[in-house]
């Protein structure tokens, strides 16, 4: 069903009525085909994520659940009864029950059967103030006896704590109040499929009349949202991506707030690259926040377990080691070539050959150039001592001309590997981890196989899944890390990247012998022509990561 609502003419009559005789105006309505549940669930997931209906919030965080009677809990009407005062972000602190308190709301005719109360996150709190508001739910129900008909009412109303209009911040239209009213034909006749009706009402301000056009704008967003949810889920619409699996919303956005008010600025107004830092610099913060959160849960300071460490293997730019590193992280990364912005992000005392947080290094896995243990091999040593292949001496050699030195993908036990859109190197990651003992995390971006070359990976084991080149990489690096004996997890991050599947390897389901491994290499498709490539690598220059 195209949206095309009904415009209701101001100062048409309400469809409800306040108790307190105040008067809510109807503003817009629109058909509907789902029913009172998928009404009652999408509202709530509103409530919950109010960034789906603003792109200036976050999160929400809920600070007071309370049911008034049974129903059916999280669908929106009543849960076990239980009353509950949360404070979930880290970021916010704790206010106590006088302080989370509701606005009591009563309604003619209408049952109150679940009251919350939401503190709004905005995107960026130097410009806009967190914001609490209480959302209630109520139901009526009533046979029609000329129709035999049941005709239910559900109605969510939001209420600003707010004491004026003034008080209120820019992403909340200057109303009193906002609601959602879904009226409901249920047909007696099984054969007979429902209908029903929403619409969005506003309480307005005296002073903020609603002939103001961006009121109206707003309020046809709202039901245009609604729309779009609720149909989509009585069309069976299924969500096919979960975000905050590994790190919850609130940890991850309160950290990725601090990060972007301590850098953001700096960075983009520095940046030496000829890529877009709007893009970067914000996908960079994105993923640093995430790996802090992380690191938080694997390494608790209090727990006594030391951060071993880590390692950003095709670092690119250099700005997520810079920024780990800035914040107390010891831990270096590598590239095939050096980049504009090393210069101002490289900083010193890093766990790496030399000491420096970003070096220009070669990646030939040891069981690629034939050995074991010669990690850090410098190419100003003759390439001739080494004595496993002919084919290894005189790729060597010419991979030496300049200062490149080869690293061959051994890391210290526990070290943490990054792998964040390092193409050729992304389905090295899991071997190498799991070659060195170590935990990783990898973000694919561009397909290449074990040699390097650009390829089309087979599509997804679970055909549900897109076939797209992107899913069948993800698919393909996570078969690989599958047959490594990695128990593999999936968080999609949020950054500003159509490339944020992100997949974690911190558990072991098995051990692997290196003999496993090397099978596992031929599985793949094996190594062949992997130094040539690295050879061309080094002459194309820098990939523009």
């Amino acid at each position: 069903m195209k949206f095309q609502p009904q415009e209701i003419p101001l100062g048409s009559p309400p469809f409800f009525e306040d108790a307190a005789n105040r008067t809510w105006t109807p503003l817009y309505s629109h058909g509907c085909t789902f029913g009172p549940d998928i009404f009652a669930e999408k509202m709530m997931n509103l409530i919950k994520n109010p960034n789906l209906n603003s792109s200036w919030l976050f999160r929400a965080d809920i600070l007071y659940d309370e049911a008034a009677k049974t129903g059916n809990g999280e669908g929106g009407g009543a849960g076990a009864g239980a009353h509950v005062v949360t404070s979930q972000a880290s970021g916010h602190p704790h206010r106590d029950d006088a302080e989370v308190s509701p606005i009591a709301v009563e309604i003619r005719g209408m049952t109150l059967e679940r009251t919350l109360v939401r503190r709004l996150i905005p995107r960026n709190e130097r410009r806009d103030t967190p914001l609490e508001q209480t959302c209630a739910f109520y139901t009526t129900a009533r046979h029609d006896s000329n129709s035999a008909a049941s005709l239910l009412s559900t109605l969510v109303i939001y209420m600003p704590h707010s004491p004026s209009a003034d008080g209120l911040p820019f992403y909340h239209p200057k109303v009193r109040g906002i609601a959602h009213l879904h009226q409901w034909e249920d047909q007696a006749s099984a054969s007979s499929a429902g209908r029903g009706t929403i619409s969005v009402h506003f309480l307005p301000y005296p002073e903020h009349p609603l002939t103001d056009a961006r009121l109206q704008r707003t309020a046809y967003h709202l039901l245009e949202i609604l729309d779009k949810h609720g149909h989509g889920a009585a069309e069976g619409y299924v969500k096919r991506v979960n975000h905050d699996v590994v790190i919850p919303q609130d940890r991850f956005q309160n950290r990725y707030a601090l990060l972007k008010s301590k850098y953001a600025r700096q960075l983009v107004d520095s940046w030496a690259e000829k890529t877009d830092p709007s893009k970067h610099v914000f996908e960079d913060l994105g993923i640093a926040a995430f790996l802090m959160e992380l690191w938080g849960d694997m390494y608790p300071k209090d727990g006594g377990v030391a951060f071993p460490g880590f390692v950003d293997i095709g670092c690119g730019n250099g700005l997520l080691v810079y920024l780990l590193t800035q914040e107390g992280y010891s831990g270096w990364g590598f590239d095939a070539r050096e980049r504009k912005s090393w210069a101002q992000y490289r900083t010193r005392g890093q766990p790496s050959p030399s000491g420096s947080s970003l070096e220009e290094r070669l990646l030939l896995p040891a069981m690629v150039s034939g050995g074991r243990g010669q990690a850090n091999t410098d190419c100003s040593a003759d390439a001739n001592t080494n004595a496993n292949a002919n084919a290894t001496a005189s790729v060597s050699a010419e991979l030496c001309d300049g200062d490149s030195v080869v690293h061959d993908g051994v890391f210290a036990a526990g070290t943490f590997i990054i792998s964040n859109h390092a193409d050729e190197l992304t389905p090295w990651t899991p071997i190498l981890a799991a070659s060195s003992g170590c935990p990783f995390i990898m973000i694919p971006c561009c397909s290449h196989n074990l040699t390097g070359d650009k390829f089309r990976a087979p599509p997804p084991r679970d055909r549900s899944k897109a076939k797209s080149t992107y899913a069948s990489l993800v698919d393909w690096v996570s078969r690989i890390a599958d047959d490594c004996g990695w128990e593999v997890e999936t968080e999609m991050l949020r950054i500003p990247s159509t490339r944020n599947t992100c997949l974690l390897g911190r558990k072991r389901t098995r051990d692997v012998g290196e003999a496993e491994v090397e099978a596992l290499v031929d599985k793949y498709g094996g190594t062949g022509g992997y130094y040539e490539n690295v050879a061309k690598l080094v002459k194309s220059g820098p990939r523009g990561h």
